[in-house]
């Protein structure tokens, strides 16, 4: 059960930060960029850790995001299929996602991150910051952070094993040794699901199975030199496989030549660094490499033929960020430098190019008694659109004991894609960068034994990068406002453990006044945690309202607005420690098997089980 926390920690996490956050000396890296107290951090945060994801025993990335606040996926079919990420109602391309600190390779040139293909094998812990980051972190940060956190936070091995319906296994195994002042960690994960017909009503008619298999592998080797001094040295891969419902391809005469319909992406990162920490100075140096290439092909054709695409990008990153506790809170500053270059044929152009950003910041916090202040500036310097700067700034006013107002002023912006400016068809070389004005105030406080938080924001964003109808270039033509409320509540109830959220969203085209495209515009999640007779309970509701979506005929093209209803959806997983080494886990995924969609015209899974059982030594 959580156990309850010091008052200022409870007053400046949302409540389902409490599910990894249960005393007041829990540290978070992602907010501000710097390893602080969670009792610090003003903007809404969740944190899950590797406890929860074994027993929620959540499959997918996708699976965990869509438990926390302010976060609506669509899905085009059920396990590793295409996923975008709604953050707060703002569009799939605004929500930065990184892997320990460094931005996830292959967003930069499809525009979306795509979660459903990071194993979470991989996974150590998820840290997921709600509102604008662009003045800490640069482009992409419009609706919020997600930090993906790899490896293992204890030495020992873990072997497990699992099996579920459509054909579904998984394998994993990961030791960690630590001997004197070095640790060694290593892991690794197969994945398979033979999946579905998702039965696509906006392609052509593929009577199949949809399945997914993904191969991951880890290791890192962290060394503490000094006192003050440690480095370290990780890398990790993954290649996935996925089947989907495709479009023909025509060649220059018209003719069909092929339909691709499978998706292979490889993927593998490495990075290294040297950490300083010393006294009330700390210092952090981090280079990282990595290569994403992303084939769609029809397998009767092969990877190479004229139907086939690929997109192959090479990311390389440095990292200097350093803080100093100055009075009652500190100043940090950081440089980023990234680089990436593509392939010719990345992103349907006919050459390679390459794009580098340097991006400088600034922040301080610090506290005055019941009042706490945080602000931070940056500026990015892009080789395609030249500079732009971001600010926010946050403050927080204990009024009465027990129960504080908070309320902050943002910018970001999201910067155009290498294909959205090179394109000889499409490309237009003068755009400029989505931007983003974000206000938020909200109340949270302790009553009794409820922890609770309620906010409200408003999100102007300008500039909206959409193509022309008639010309198909892309231009700055959109505006979008976005209005929202969330509220979160975490409490006990004897041996009983509440979490519940609730998302009222209104996403609108600024311009027409047009609701924006699946989003639904109310959702409610709940989860309770309950341990009786060994066994750990966990069940977990989700109320997905209404939504709208574009309906398309795969033979005419023309296209419809449809609105799609709300569904109420349970799952329900148990955890059984045989023995002190062995645990058995089974759950049961859309309990009622509802059907729904998140996509128009794209099944979702119905009702999935799965049992596993680990073994640590």
């Amino acid at each position: 059960m959580i156990k309850k926390v010091s008052l200022l920690t409870a007053l400046s996490v949302t409540a389902f930060s409490g599910w990894a956050q249960d005393s007041a000396d829990s540290l978070v890296v992602t907010a501000n960029r710097f390893e602080q107290p969670a009792k610090t951090v003003l903007a809404p945060t969740s944190v899950v850790t590797r406890e929860d994801i074994e027993r929620w025993q959540a499959r997918s990335v996708v699976e965990i995001m869509s438990r926390l606040p302010g976060v609506d996926i669509a899905q085009s079919g059920g396990m590793g299929s295409n996923s975008s990420t709604f953050i707060r109602g703002t569009e799939s391309r605004h929500v930065l996602v990184l892997i320990d600190g460094i931005p996830l390779n292959n967003a930069g040139i499809s525009n979306v991150p795509d979660l459903s293909q990071i194993p979470t094998s991989l996974i150590q812990r998820i840290e997921y910051i709600r509102g604008p980051r662009s003045a800490l972190y640069g482009s992409d940060a419009i609706g919020g952070v997600i930090n993906i956190i790899t490896g293992r936070d204890k030495p020992g091995a873990e072997i497990s094993a699992g099996v579920g319906s459509k054909g579904y296994q998984t394998y994993d195994g990961a030791f960690q040794q630590v001997m004197d002042k070095t640790k060694i960690t290593m892991a690794g994960n197969y994945t398979y699901t033979r999946g579905f017909d998702i039965d696509a009503k906006d392609a052509p008619r593929q009577p199949d199975r949809d399945g997914f298999m993904s191969k991951s592998l880890y290791g890192s080797v962290e060394q503490q030199i000094t006192d003050s001094v440690s480095g370290f040295f990780r890398g990790f891969g993954y290649d996935n496989r996925t089947a989907y419902d495709g479009y023909d391809h025509y060649d220059d005469n018209f003719m069909v030549d092929g339909r691709p319909d499978t998706r292979q992406l490889y993927s593998q990162n490495w990075d290294t660094g040297l950490r300083y920490n010393q006294g009330i100075f700390q210092s952090q140096l981090v280079a990282g490499y990595g290569r994403s290439k992303d084939q769609n092909y029809d397998p009767k054709k092969g990877r190479y033929a004229d139907s086939a695409t690929m997109d192959d990008v090479k990311q390389y990153t440095t990292q200097w960020l350093n803080t100093v506790e100055v009075g009652h809170g500190n100043i940090g500053a950081g440089l980023d430098w990234q680089k990436q270059k593509t392939q010719a044929g990345t992103g349907y152009l006919d050459k390679g190019y390459e794009q580098r950003n340097t991006g400088v910041f600034v922040s301080a916090m610090q506290q005055f008694s019941s009042v706490t202040l945080e602000a931070a500036a940056r500026n990015d310097d892009n080789s395609n659109f030249g500079n732009h700067g971001t600010w926010q700034t946050s403050a927080a006013w204990e009024f009465v004991d027990g129960y504080r107002v908070i309320a902050s002023y943002g910018t970001a912006f999201k910067a155009p894609t290498m294909s959205q400016i090179h394109s000889a068809s499409y490309g237009n070389p003068d755009l400029k960068p989505e931007e983003s004005k974000q206000w938020e105030g909200g109340f949270e406080g302790l009553t009794g034994p409820v922890n609770w938080r309620i906010t409200g924001y408003r999100n102007d964003i300008d500039n909206l990068i959409n193509s022309d109808p008639h010309t198909y270039r892309y231009y700055n033509v959109d505006e979008a406002r976005i209005k929202g409320v969330e509220a979160t509540a975490q409490f006990d109830t004897g041996p009983v453990g509440h979490q519940i959220s609730y998302d009222y969203v209104d996403p609108r085209n600024a311009k027409t006044n047009e609701v924006l495209a699946r989003r639904s515009k109310q959702q409610v999640k709940y989860q309770l945690d309950w341990q009786v007779w060994d066994l750990d309970w966990n069940l977990a509701y989700r109320y997905l309202g209404t939504r709208y979506d574009v309906a398309i005929d795969p033979d005419t093209y023309s296209s419809e607005r449809v609105k799609m209803g709300g569904v109420s959806l349970w799952d329900v997983a148990v955890s059984y420690p045989v023995t002190s080494h062995l645990t058995v886990r089974g759950k049961i995924a859309n309990l009622f098997d509802k059907d729904y969609e998140t996509v128009y015209g794209y099944q979702t899974a119905g009702r999935e089980y799965t049992l596993s059982g680990s073994y640590t030594f």
